[in-house]
């Protein structure tokens, strides 16, 4: 395979890490998520509370990343910071987060905006949410009150992440090492309509914007007697929502294993490679996944340029996490040299964090120590730095 170096990727490849808001800032105090982790009867053992401090530490996260070599940072705006009751905007966190694009953009970290990443705001989850006959207006709304952050350096906007996950999540779903369920049909038509008119809104007010969203796409793997289950297994799991992306500028893929199909009783079911290893999430431990769902997203999305943003290992082994993003980058090399046209990678995730209910699944190229939110970054770190490319 190729050995990876700073020539391994074209120059001006976007080269940066992924952290989302709920997961990394703490006491978002006016989200749904909190309100379910706080309740009284919540099914949730492990609440995010202080998260890992990055409200307060950012510019100090940036610094990390910048200083390891890093061009890109993909980060979260959370919804119910800026709109934390119905029609009351925070001016205050709006700026916050135009503090955070600036300090990128003077550090040379190009930014991300990541615009919905599963968080909603508890008045708007409490009288419906996605299921509100008014929620991609309200939506649009919120966009527009985050015009000051997207209006200072932001070269490209994601709109939402993993928006098959968020109509998975509709449908029930909290386990998902096994397969993905089939999304709730509903939500799934809210997130392709909702995406669209953002996109459309979002092009009329910052036209120079580039826009994306990221799809969870898994590298299905079929049996040989389960080869023509495949198509109608993936359509309402992924390939619905990379269709949507024909008309973005990009398209984010989100990757971190294989799903292995076989017919059971002329239905398609994801099964675990008997005796493969596990990561702490629970998922097969597959590098090579990365280069099969980009393969498999180009040949439904056409001349959509890709971006990985999202890809790694949940390991409390840093050597493991070098190993396995080393082979996961050859297959995306690999890949793109049979002309899959992929233009960024973005490691999942900058900082140790909090793993919606757990603390134990560890991501990041960055440890952090909960007690004191002190930072220590791993090896990992560096050496995914020492790998940029070029800037452009």
């Amino acid at each position: 395979m190729t050995a990876l170096s700073s020539d391994t990727f074209p120059p001006g490849f976007l080269w940066g890490t992924s952290i989302g808001a709920h997961q990394s800032e703490g006491n978002n105090l006016a989200s749904d998520w909190w309100a379910l982790e706080t309740a009284a009867d919540s099914p949730i053992a492990q609440p995010s509370g202080d998260a890992v401090d990055g409200y307060h530490r950012w510019n100090e996260d940036l610094e990390l990343a910048a200083g390891a070599g890093m061009h890109d940072f993909r980060f979260g705006i959370e919804w119910s910071r800026i709109e934390p009751a119905d029609g009351r905007l925070s001016v205050a966190n709006v700026q916050h987060y135009r503090r955070i694009v600036q300090r990128a953009d003077e550090l040379g970290l190009r930014p991300l905006p990541t615009l919905h990443h599963f968080t909603l705001p508890m008045w708007f989850s409490r009288s419906g949410g996605w299921r509100r006959p008014d929620a991609i207006d309200r939506f649009l709304r919120y966009v527009d009150a985050v015009a000051p952050v997207l209006e200072c350096g932001v070269e490209r906007i994601e709109t939402i992440n993993e928006p098959n996950i968020v109509a998975v999540l509709a449908a029930g779903a909290t386990d998902l090492s096994a397969g993905l369920p089939v999304p709730d049909r509903q939500i799934s038509a809210v997130m392709l309509e909702l995406h669209d008119a953002t996109r459309q809104h979002l092009k009329r007010n910052h036209p120079s914007v580039l826009t994306g969203w990221g799809v969870s796409v898994q590298d299905y793997q079929p049996d040989p007697d389960a080869q023509s289950l495949v198509a109608d297994y993936v359509h309402p799991r992924d390939e619905v929502f990379l269709q949507a992306s024909r008309g973005d500028d990009w398209v984010g893929v989100q990757a971190y294993t294989r799903g292995r199909i076989k017919n059971s009783d002329g239905h398609a079911q994801v099964y675990l490679t008997p005796g493969a290893t596990l990561t702490q999430t629970g998922w097969e431990s597959y590098p090579d996944a990365l280069g099969g769902a980009v393969r498999r997203a180009a040949r439904v999305v056409g001349d959509v340029p890709i971006i990985v943003t999202e890809n790694g290992i949940a390991t409390a082994d840093d050597d493991e996490r070098i190993r396995f993003t080393t082979q996961a980058l050859q297959a995306l090399r690999a890949a793109m040299d049979d002309g899959v046209d992929v233009r960024g990678y973005l490691h999942w995730s900058l900082l140790d964090n909090y793993e919606w209910g757990r603390w134990e699944p560890t991501f990041g190229l960055v440890a952090v120590d909960r007690a004191t939110f002190a930072r220590h970054p791993k090896p990992s770190l560096a050496w995914l730095g020492a790998l940029a490319p070029t800037p452009g």
